[in-house]
């Protein structure tokens, strides 16, 4: 339960799975909170919901529900919601490709010892491409580590010291780590060419924590068979992805699947956002978030 809702406020709860309800159920439904991790069975809902005058995700991305929101309703992303989550992912990620923790584990269960040097993130460049509020979350966990991080967001903010989308070119050659956190937009489908791979620094870590289709696979594929550079990837193109994708048994590549924001953090901040924009709802005031 969320709590601290009115009294009286009438809910209709539905989780994603089975069967969804039916048309006389769905009838005067106004705020319509997307199920988590089961978009694709509560989009076609939309189109049978005609009261309709909110859509909500508990997502930070909303490129797979926007083309089906209605025009004349207000789409809402859950920003903030993630933002501890996907930070500790990426920080996750950043340490296990470095410290070389994938090999040391299919070591272990070979029961073999074997000391080996490799990359601390002290003393590292890492670039930060996205940077909104996760970006923020992830900077500030960054600090401890004795790293430079170095920020782009699509504008520059020379107040924040955050760079712009167009400086791209120079940054990415001194980068030692790359993180994608951009939003999957048209702008940012694909921003990840062959040529701004060719641009990173041989040995260079790519990570995506964002969106799969920000990134040409088949160009990082060509990066990572050469062995220039690395990549840690919690999000890919396609998703989920196939047991018989190269991309699994490439050199160099760590794949988690898509749990950035699937973690005990989730449950207390969903319940939070939820429970504020429901009374933004009910009090006519302003949505956070809203397209």
């Amino acid at each position: 339960m969320i709590g601290g809702l009115p009294a009286g406020l009438d809910a209709l709860v539905w989780d994603g799975e089975g069967a969804a309800p039916g048309d006389e159920e769905l009838r005067g439904v106004e705020f319509f909170c997307l199920p988590y991790l089961r978009h694709a069975a509560a989009v076609p809902v939309i189109r049978r919901l005609p009261s309709l005058k909110v859509v909500q995700t508990l997502t930070a991305g909303m490129d797979d529900v926007l083309p089906y929101v209605p025009e004349g309703v207000v789409a809402c992303n859950a920003r903030g919601l993630h933002d501890a989550s996907t930070a500790e992912l990426a920080v996750t990620l950043i340490l296990a490709s470095l410290r070389g923790v994938p090999r040391f584990v299919r070591l272990q269960d070979e029961g073999r010892w074997s000391q080996e040097f490799h990359d601390s993130l002290a003393d590292r460049r890492v670039l930060i491409v996205g940077y909104g509020s996760i970006g923020r979350a992830l900077a500030a966990r960054l600090e401890a580590f004795e790293c430079e991080v170095v920020k782009v967001a699509r504008r520059a903010r020379p107040e924040e010291r955050v760079h712009g989308v167009g400086e791209l070119a120079e940054l990415l050659p001194a980068a030692d780590v790359v993180v994608l956190l951009t939003p999957l937009t048209p702008e940012s489908r694909q921003l990840v060419d062959a040529g701004f791979l060719a641009r990173m620094k041989d040995g260079a870590l790519l990570v995506n924590v964002a969106r799969g289709p920000v990134v040409d696979t088949a160009a990082l594929l060509a990066e990572l068979s050469a062995g220039r550079l690395r990549a840690a990837l919690d999000v890919t193109d396609p998703e989920p992805l196939p047991a018989d994708h190269p991309l699994w048994h490439a050199p160099g590549v760590l794949i988690t699947p898509h749990v950035g924001g699937p973690s005990s953090a989730f449950l207390p901040r969903a319940k939070r956002v939820l429970r504020e924009q429901i009374l933004r709802f009910e009090q006519g005031e302003p949505l956070s978030s809203g397209h």
